[in-house]
């Protein structure tokens, strides 16, 4: 069977209630389906009305309520509050075969008597009937039916991506005179190796910091990317390698060939070996990260976007940077708290679960160099066929 897209939007109601991670986890171990983009919206107006009139199938009087329940729940909560406030929605792109019936079966049904087992609505989502009247209803994600409506949705979705897309800072409200940043998150390659949970693991840890994700991008770093990113630790571990790889070098020379070395000669092969241990290591970092290594990388694929894939979510809120980090925990995940991030899902310094700047200055230069803010869905789309 072909491979097919479909998508998942998470309503604005779960993305406030900081259930994005657990919903990611559900949809990605369950559907054994590809993430293979993702992008945040403040839906306008034309999108709400384009969307209402496709977000159901053709008028069935047996389900007919259940139809205006959802076109009234996306008219209501997709566009601005009563007090202004811009909704947020995410757009997740899921890929694989049947995949459509795959993210149908486990987003589940809205009629409770079409629940089949434990699924994402089960969990997240409400549907109350009181008296034969529905009297609160959030369905915590929205998808479609058939191969057909995803496709017809996602180019609908992909036509007001630029417009309506994007980082969206301003979609949050915090109070006045507080310290609001914003910062960069990476989910790193490793929690992508096969369809998991782990991704959505480590957002919801994070979820803890309570602060508002306002931009979210699927992103396959290039070669040249992560040399920029990692730039700074080639220098760091230029100097820090020296110590030990002369240490290591000593102690092999003088086991292995029985030759003593005075302390002189030690240090000179520390000078010699340091740096070339230490751009080793970053290359290895690089690699990674993009999925080759530099010395191996012809000049002309430096540029294309790498193997490895991650996910670049864009957090905003009081003290963002400090926040994130603290729940991240520190580079090793041996010396990281429980609870924290690398302490759950680390194995290594650097495969570590996740990267997160270290300030908000680095924060922009790192969203600067991974392009966060492009809009990668109209390509992924278009290498698929749809016509957007």
């Amino acid at each position: 069977m072909a491979e097919e897209l479909s998508y998942v939007l998470i309503t604005p109601y779960s993305l406030r209630k900081s259930r994005t991670g657990g919903i990611i986890s559900r949809l990605l171990a369950r559907t054994g389906l590809e993430l293979v983009g993702g992008r945040l919206f403040v839906p306008s107006l034309e999108l709400v009305e384009a969307y209402v009139q496709t977000a159901t199938g053709p008028d069935d009087p047996k389900h007919s309520a259940t139809q205006e329940l959802v076109r009234a729940y996306i008219r209501k909560n997709f566009l601005p509050s009563a007090d202004g406030s811009p909704a947020r929605v995410l757009l997740l792109v899921l890929r694989g075969e049947d995949a459509v019936l795959k993210t149908r079966n486990v987003t589940g049904y809205i009629v409770a008597d079409r629940l089949r087992g434990e699924t994402i609505r089960d969990t997240f989502g409400d549907y109350i009937v009181e008296d034969g009247k529905v009297v609160y209803f959030e369905p915590a994600v929205l998808s479609a039916p058939d191969a057909a409506t995803a496709r017809r949705h996602l180019e609908l979705w992909a036509r007001h991506s630029d417009r309506d897309g994007g980082i969206i800072g301003d979609s949050v409200i915090f109070p006045a005179g507080e310290n609001i940043e914003t910062t960069l998150v990476l989910i790193k390659p490793d929690n992508f190796r096969f369809p998991n949970a782990r991704p959505g693991g480590v957002i919801d840890i994070f979820s803890r910091s309570g602060l508002a994700i306002v931009g979210f991008k699927v992103h396959h770093m290039s070669v040249a990317e992560a040399q920029q990113f990692y730039g700074p630790v080639l220098d760091v571990l230029l100097d820090k390698m020296r110590e030990p790889s002369g240490k290591r070098a000593r102690l092999v020379v003088e086991e292995e060939l029985g030759i003593p070395l005075d302390d002189g000669t030690g240090g000179a092969l520390a000078e010699l070996l340091g740096p070339i241990a230490g751009r080793a290591h970053w290359e290895t970092i690089v690699q990674f990260m993009s999925g080759s290594r530099p010395a191996q990388c012809p000049p002309e694929r430096l540029d294309l976007p790498g193997s490895e894939k991650c996910v670049a979510i864009v957090y905003r809120g009081i003290d963002a940077v400090a926040k994130i980090r603290d729940v991240l925990g520190p580079t090793d995940p041996s010396k990281a708290p429980p609870g924290s991030i690398r302490k759950e899902f680390g194995q290594t310094v650097m495969i570590n679960a996740a990267h997160a700047s270290d300030s908000a200055e680095n924060a922009r230069r790192e969203m600067e160099i991974i392009r966060v803010a492009e809009n990668n869905l109209k390509p992924l789309l278009e290498a698929h066929g749809l016509s957007v």
